[in-house]
Formats: structure tokens, sequence, C-alpha cells
């Protein structure tokens, strides 16, 4: 009886919520600061109004970590989003971040910072533009290593691009072929759509009734014929069983993409 007394108590605040999704991944959202001291998968790790806080030795994976002041890391992090006022890495943190939303980022020299994109579209616009590296990535590649490489991220897609006299042009709406700038939009949008399409189909397997249609869409997209695509990109995808949330965005960008084209 002594033995247990001695056992840490674990206290749930008033407010606090802890559910687990389809994939069995955990989600906390507290309204003060939250600890992690237990490695885990979480789908969400939330802290309305303090900090959240990952101590040394602890190995966290999450889809997306917030806290309305800070968050350090003094463990190991894995995540798609962390959103914060400041984010911290302490002596011997790992991090890999691809969003990062930060006003401040305090790093030790001794931590270590990978991915750190300051938006999604950002991040897809990079993936778009290495498509044809990422399909030629060995598949094994990540399997029993550790990824030392970096994704590379050097130019942002706000900057305008530069024709070689460094004067940027862009044909008036209606008039004449479109310029540099406008081009290189399409190219982007197509480069990363045609990522999501052979992810999708990856996807689809041996399924025939989502197969074709991303297969054919995938076809025009190649051939950049924006007229075909025009007419068949909204069809073709109505004709996907369940489609994800990434063929939905690869839709909203080809419709962005083509009523500016």
């Amino acid at each position: 009886m002594d033995d247990a007394k001695n056992f840490p108590t674990m206290i749930i605040p008033k407010g606090t919520e802890v559910s687990v999704n389809e994939n069995g991944q955990l989600s906390i959202r507290t309204p003060g600061n939250l600890v992690i001291q237990n490695s885990g998968v979480y789908s969400l790790i939330e802290s309305g109004n303090g900090s959240v806080r990952i101590d040394p030795e602890v190995e966290v994976e999450a889809v997306s970590v917030q806290a309305a002041d800070s968050c350090f890391v003094a463990g190991q992090l894995t995540a798609w989003r962390v959103r914060a006022q400041k984010i911290t890495l302490e002596k011997g943190a790992q991090a890999n971040i691809m969003l990062q939303e930060s006003e401040i980022l305090e790093l030790d020299r001794n931590a270590r910072l990978v991915g750190n994109f300051a938006s999604e579209k950002e991040l897809y616009l990079m993936l778009g533009r290495f498509s044809r590296e990422l399909r030629d990535l060995p598949n094994g590649i990540f399997v029993g290593q550790e990824a030392g490489g970096r994704i590379p991220a050097g130019v942002s897609p706000e900057a305008p691009k530069k024709a070689p006299t460094g004067e940027v042009f862009v044909a008036p709406d209606g008039e004449g072929e479109p310029g540099p700038v406008q081009r290189q939009e399409q190219s982007d949008v197509l480069s990363l759509v045609r990522v999501i399409l052979e992810r999708e189909i990856g996807r689809a397997g041996s399924k025939a009734a989502s197969r074709e249609p991303l297969e054919k869409l995938l076809e025009i997209v190649r051939t950049s014929d924006l007229d075909e695509l025009g007419e068949s990109y909204r069809y073709l995808i109505s004709q996907v069983e369940s489609p994800t949330e990434e063929l939905e965005r690869a839709k909203e960008m080809l419709a962005r993409m083509l009523a500016t084209s």
C-alpha cells in the first residue's frame, strides 16, 4: 500500500478533451499548459491558453501541435504543423516540422530542425517542382534508416519570377499569350497536381472504377492541354469513389488556374 502511494497522480483539468480517432491517434485539448512525458502518436496536441512542452527522451509524432503561447521541445517531435507564438528547441532536441507557424523560433546550437516551410502553398509548390526527383526515390529509402536529407526550401513562391532581363512580364487579361510569370505558375500547379494524381492512383490500387478516371486525368495533365483539361477535369474527378481531401484540393487548384489562364 505504501508503494502505491508513491505513484504519480494524473490530473485532467476541467475543460480538457481527450479522444482517439479512427487511426488510433490520441487527441488532447486542454485550456492550460500541457507537458508530454510519454512517447506516442497523436492527432492533435493543443493548449488553448498556455504552452506545450515535450520532455527530454520523449518521442512525439503529431499531425498538429497548437499552443497559444510557446511550444518547447526537449525531446523529439515529428509534426505536420506546429502553431505557436514561440517555438523553442532545447539542447539535444530534434524536430521534423513541415509547416512552422510562429513569430519566434529559438534553437539551441545542439538542436536540430528539419523542414520549416512557411505555408502549405510553399510546401506543395516545392514538391511539385521536384516531382520527378520524388518519383525516382527508392521505395524503401526511409525504411530502417534515418532520413538525414532535407527538402530544399530556397525559393518562396510568393517572390515574383523574373525574366532574364530582370523585368517581370505579365500579359494583360485576355490579351496575347501568357507571360513568363503566368506560365511558371501554371507549370507549378500542373506539377503539383501530377504528384497528387500519381499518389491517388497508387492508393486506388486495382480498383478500376477509381483508377481509370485518375489515369485519364493524369494523361491530360501531363500534356498540359488546358482546353481539354478545362472540359474534363470536373467530370473525371466526379467519377472517383470517395475522393480524398488531397484530390479535392487538386480540383480547387485546377479551377483557380483555369479561371486565370
